[in-house]
């Protein structure tokens, strides 16, 4: 590409975080393992000049082991310093699959931008024969350079589909059609001649980090035999706020009531998610601890939110100062 033509292309950073789209299988030990720079990775996508100029951020080697709140603030930062130049036009971030839903998440309600942030990952490592990681970062570039992307906040591109931060979740293991958007969907898809949205994500927030120093926030899941053991020493050994991982709409057993009303009662929040996939917790149980004896009794609801993305947004909130009652069933859309 002539250099004038180069210099009239915006710019797009990528920020390499690690994950598979980064390992190869080690010749020795035959298990995969991180192998390969941001760097690397735009070697084997020729293509992405023909949409932008590409800046690359080796940001970590390998996200998975490395996934903090203080991590997350500091890859809130470069996405923000990024995006506040007038010349780039979206970040795409690469990471591991099993906790990107939740990167995306906390920089959906974190990075105050309309500019787009894409992440992409892959479910086959590099040495495989059909890695799906070069696909997954072309698509992502063209989906940052789209003036489409702009307003639809932090979004994941994998396997030719485009779905919201809020709403993404990862449902398969290994299938490179992992993410799926719920009942919602995706709200786009990327084609070989043009990027394509259906919808924007109607429910954001934002959420300034306002500290270095995070709350400590545990999820406690309910299951058959639960008994609340576990809330009850988080809160006598310090935690800021709980999220339950309970059943259907928000139901646990008394056990575990008793141990929810334990920590509401020493002044500990407590939002209650639900297990099930799809759906929202919503307190219409009244039986000891159904979700309207848990409401009543002061635990807000979770709503759609999974009890990982409860946790970022209650995380989120506390750090700014701990918010009252109204402020999180307003947060949490009751």
């Amino acid at each position: 590409m002539p250099l004038a033509a180069a210099q009239d292309k915006p710019v797009v950073q990528f920020i390499a975080t690690g994950g598979t789209i980064a390992m190869k299988v080690d010749p020795v030990t035959k298990g995969v393992v991180p192998a390969i720079t941001g760097d690397d990775l735009m070697q084997g996508v020729p293509d992405a000049g023909k949409y932008a100029r590409i800046e690359v951020n080796n940001f970590s080697k390998m996200s998975a082991n490395y996934i903090t709140n203080d991590w997350w603030a500091r890859l809130t930062r470069d996405v923000e310093k990024a995006l506040a130049r007038p010349e780039v036009a979206g970040v795409v971030i690469a990471q591991g699959t099993d906790t990107m839903e939740e990167t995306a998440w906390w920089l959906d309600l974190t990075v105050k931008s309309d500019k787009p942030v894409v992440l992409i990952g892959a479910q086959r490592n590099a040495s495989a024969s059909d890695f799906d990681g070069p696909r997954n970062l072309l698509n992502a570039i063209r989906i940052a350079t789209s003036p489409d992307a702009r307003g639809k906040g932090v979004m994941v591109a994998m396997n030719n589909q485009i779905n919201a931060a809020r709403s993404v979740t990862k449902t398969h293991t290994a299938n490179v059609e992992t993410f799926q958007g719920g009942a919602f969907g995706l709200i786009g898809e990327v084609w070989d001649d043009k990027v394509v949205f259906s919808r924007a994500p109607l429910r954001r927030m934002h959420v300034p980090i306002s500290t270095e120093t995070f709350p400590v926030v545990h999820i406690f899941p309910m299951y058959a035999g639960a008994d609340g053991a576990f809330i009850r020493h988080a809160v006598d050994t310090g935690t800021q706020g709980i999220v339950v991982q309970a059943v259907g709409m928000g139901n646990m057993n008394v056990s575990m009531f008793e141990a929810v009303k334990y920590a509401l009662a020493k002044g500990v929040p407590v939002v209650i998610a639900s297990r099930v996939p799809a759906g929202r917790t919503y307190p219409l149980y009244g039986f000891d601890g159904g979700g309207k004896t848990t409401f009543d009794a002061g635990a807000v609801m979770a709503g759609d939110l999974s009890p990982q993305k409860a946790k970022v947004l209650l995380t989120l909130l506390l750090q700014n100062g701990k918010p009252d009652r109204a402020a999180l069933l307003e947060a949490f859309g009751r």
